[in-house]
């Protein structure tokens, strides 16, 4: 005996849940659906089956393909146009002509005696017989009257509450003679209960009700799906759990990792290779998909969460749906009846209010508060670049995917047969996304000179020494363990201008990458000696003397990073005495947070003071950025650094520019002032400070945050150039950095971030100009406004995040505390 399974329906009371895919492949406990019926079928001897598909029937027959895993024989019949429950039968009559049959849903879950019901079939000798069920409340349904024997009565489709006469209703499970077809009109839209039964009955047919004892849901609406969950996890349903039951209520699938920190209340489900960390509460009703990872804090309660799940931390999920491949960023909450579409992502401190349905592909920008559906529109979509490069979390906002798409588009956007230098850091991730991205560059006629791991600041020198059309380097995010950045380069090795980043963006966005011809695949080759190189060079052209003549002894930290690759080779021809520490590659801690950096910096500090040293420095990760820790153990803050630094190049060059973001305090003015050296100010991106340090009469340039350029040498941030750099200088002023620190006047600059929505942040803008009226303005980034006592506050939008930045600086500390607060609160009021 062969089994129907209707499964062509679009299901769209439950969008956006099914705006990608059909009902019948929404997951119950992370089963589709269809698959709890097949596995029905296949309990009660229906080994072989055919399925009615119409809405994306190519993703059912993708899925379930010939039925093989499931132990069963499954065909398909495919409807052009939808035929309604029984036409969509009838399509597959040829199928059906020669026993009785069963019809089943393939988006109801229910746990129906099927055996039982065929008994009662054949013992009334029955032409159909209907599967009943009572339920409270039948509104939504077809309505059935039986005799004592099971004879149908009367029914009607979906009445109204003056029109119920029975809490007996239709499951749409029906067995049937092959001869009930030739009651219904080919390639016409016939439906069972609406057409066929009426008239039937009328004939007098022999059709019998089946009151089956047992569990039936008609996952129609979102209230039902979740209810069905929450069935099956309380054991209502007769149906088996994949995994185990670590306590009572508590189901782990196979290779889940669930920590003993972690709180759990049952009865929940936690799927296969899904990640709980300590600190997360899990309560009853939810259920985890395939792969979800759930990061500490996080609370969860009756929520559903489909496969490839990123939950941040200080999450908060409340009877809501998750689709798949979503990300939900720290402290972002989705309340109760909400339902987030597959690939979306919900930012930072989001907050989606009750019955909101976000569609797939959608981003809800960071601390939006979201009240209405978001259907057509992308909120906030944020721009691929930041600060940092193209940034995101491993595997989950970076993978491997991602890595190859960029790097095609990159490509495409370079002359066929150029070459590419690609670098990383220790990391493992690192590692994986290289690979990626050398594929996608040789598959695009790009030739790949790869470094493998190497400090960033190696990577640009290389890039710039070399006849290279540009550059690509994977870090791990600093202070952030599981963030990862991609940063592109340009021929000279600096970061990508903002011009040369949206070319990349357009290609990306459109997806139209160059592919090579099989004869034009690239080559990939990994260049010896370039370490050496850049330590000739280096010392070349940066000015030692009087290194070894001082006698210097200096501390260094290098972080486990890979800036110990390129010292050791480096030291020796300085001539200092030098105590190294973290010197050791550390591929399972490739970036440090920062509780860890001050860690090390006090541990710097002691080392120093203990062994008299002349100062300490501690790289980062990747070699690019220097902290500082004076003769007596003291951290220089970067700010300090930096003109502390200033300083000591000004008053060796005597004449010149230097240049530094308009972040930087008006001090470095007075300083460079004093020593007949102008200043450049510059924006705070990173490619218009490079491009300003290449200017001729350019004698140094700093970000303020333990970024140092020497022109001299490099045009880009190099953290190596810029310790060899201080050794120089230091050893021939014959001062401590705390002595040069002290002649440099105290700046009072503060600085705070203030929440702004996207769509708020011109008026933001506008409003500062505004509320500036006669006082001078500066805009060579963002808005800076300066008052009559020189006191200054700048306002400036952050370019990936939904917050503006204020900095402001005063003559004494209270004045430059009062700025900031008179200005922190016109961004407030312009942007609520």
């Amino acid at each position: 005996m062969k089994a129907v399974v209707m499964a062509g329906g679009e299901g769209t009371r439950l969008r956006p849940m099914t705006a990608n895919q059909p009902k019948p492949l929404l997951p119950l406990v992370n089963r589709p659906i269809m698959e709890h019926v097949l596995r029905l079928l296949k309990k009660h001897g229906f080994s072989e089956t055919v399925v009615t598909v119409q809405f994306l029937a190519a993703l059912i027959r993708n899925y379930f393909g010939d039925g093989e895993e499931l132990g069963m024989s499954l065909s398909y019949a495919t409807e052009e146009v939808p035929l309604g429950t029984a036409g969509s039968v009838k399509n597959a009559e040829a199928a059906l002509r020669d026993d009785r049959f069963l019809v089943i849903s393939g988006d109801a879950l229910t746990d129906i005696d099927l055996t039982d019901m065929v008994r009662f079939h054949e013992r009334n000798g029955a032409l159909v017989t209907i599967g009943l069920k009572r339920v409270p409340n039948p509104l939504e349904f077809g309505i059935i009257i039986v005799d004592d024997e099971g004879r149908i009565q009367r029914f009607l489709e979906k009445p109204t509450w003056g029109q119920v006469f029975s809490d007996t209703v239709n499951t749409g499970i029906y067995v049937m003679e092959p001869e009930v077809l030739d009651h219904v009109a080919a390639g016409e839209v016939v439906d069972w209960s609406g057409d066929v039964f009426p008239k039937l009955l009328a004939e007098g047919a022999p059709l019998y009700g089946y009151v089956a004892d047992c569990y039936w849901e008609d996952v129609g609406t979102h209230e039902s799906y979740l209810k069905a969950q929450a069935d099956m996890l309380s054991g209502q349903v007769g149906i088996e759990l994949d995994g185990f039951e670590m306590s009572p209520g508590v189901w782990v699938a196979e290779g889940a990792e669930v920590d003993a920190e972690a709180v759990l209340k049952g009865p929940l489900y936690i799927g296969d290779y899904a990640k709980v960390e300590a600190g997360v509460e899990l309560r009853e009703y939810t259920v985890l998909g395939s792969n979800v990872v759930v990061k500490e804090g996080a609370f969860l309660h009756r929520a559903i969460v489909h496969d490839n799940v990123f939950v941040a931390p200080s999450t908060n999920l409340r009877g809501c749906v998750v689709g798949k491949n979503t990300d939900i960023m720290a402290g972002a909450r989705v309340e109760e009846g909400a339902i987030v579409g597959d690939e979306c992502v919900i930012e930072a401190e989001a907050y989606v209010s009750s019955g909101v349905k976000v569609y797939p592909f959608k981003t809800i920008e960071a601390g939006a508060v979201v009240n209405t559906s978001v259907i057509w529109e992308s909120r906030g979509q944020r721009n691929l670049f930041g600060p940092r490069g193209v940034s995101g979390l491993v595997n989950v906002e970076i993978t491997p995917e991602l890595a190859v798409r960029l790097a095609s588009a990159y490509a495409t956007t370079l002359k066929k047969g150029t070459t590419v230098v690609t670098g990383r850091d220790v990391s493992r991730a690192a590692r994986t996304l290289k690979r990626a991205v050398i594929s996608a560059l040789t598959a695009s006629a790009i030739n790949v000179q790869d470094l493998e791991a190497t400090p960033l600041t190696v990577a640009r020198f290389e890039t710039g020494r070399e006849d290279c059309a540009g550059g690509i380097y994977i870090r791990t995010t600093y202070g952030e363990t599981q963030g990862v950045d991609i940063i592109f380069l340009d021929p000279d090795g600096a970061d990508l201008s903002q011009a040369a980043q949206r070319k990349l963006e357009r290609v990306f966005g459109r997806q139209e990458y160059r592919r090579a011809f099989p004869g034009e695949i690239a080559e990939l080759t990994y260049p010896p000696r370039v370490v050496e190189t850049y330590t000739r060079d280096l010392l070349d052209r940066i000015d030692i003397s009087g290194v070894r003549e001082a006698g210097l002894k200096i501390v260094l930290d290098c972080a486990g990073g890979v800036a110990s690759l390129v010292l050791p080779s480096l030291l020796g021809r300085v001539g200092v005495e030098v105590l190294t520490r973290n010197n050791a590659l550390d591929e399972a801690n490739p970036t440090e947070t920062l509780p860890e950096r001050m860690r090390d910096l006090e541990r710097l500090g002691a080392l120093v003071s203990s062994s008299r040293a002349a100062f300490g420095v501690r790289f980062d990760p990747v070699g690019e950025r220097i902290s500082l820790v004076d003769e007596n153990g003291e951290l220089v803050a970067d700010d300090r650094a930096l003109l502390v630094m200033l300083d000591l190049v000004a008053a060796e060059r005597r004449g010149g520019r230097v240049a530094l973001p308009v972040t930087t305090t008006r001090v470095a003015e007075q300083v460079c002032r004093f020593h007949g050296v102008q200043v450049e100010w510059t924006s705070t991106s990173q490619d218009v400070l490079t491009k300003a340090a290449a200017r001729p009469d350019v004698i140094f340039a700093g970000d303020g945050r333990g970024g140092f350029l020497m022109p001299e040498f490099s045009g880009t941030v190099d953290g190596i150039a810029a310790f060899v750099r201080l050794v120089g200088l230091v050893a021939r002023t014959r001062l401590t950095l705390s002595q040069i620190d002290r002649r440099i006047p105290v700046a009072h600059l503060l600085r705070r971030s203030v929440p702004t929505p996207w769509a708020a942040k011109g008026s933001v803008m506008r409003h500062v100009v505004e509320a500036a009226g006669s006082r001078t303005l500066d805009t060579t980034d963002g808005v800076r406004v300066v008052g009559d006592d020189g006191g200054w506050v700048l306002v400036l939008p952050d370019p990936a995040e939904a917050v503006t930045h204020l900095w402001a600086e005063g003559p004494d500390a209270d004045a430059a505390q009062e700025l900031l607060e008179e200005w922190a609160v016109v961004v407030e009021r312009a942007g609520s």
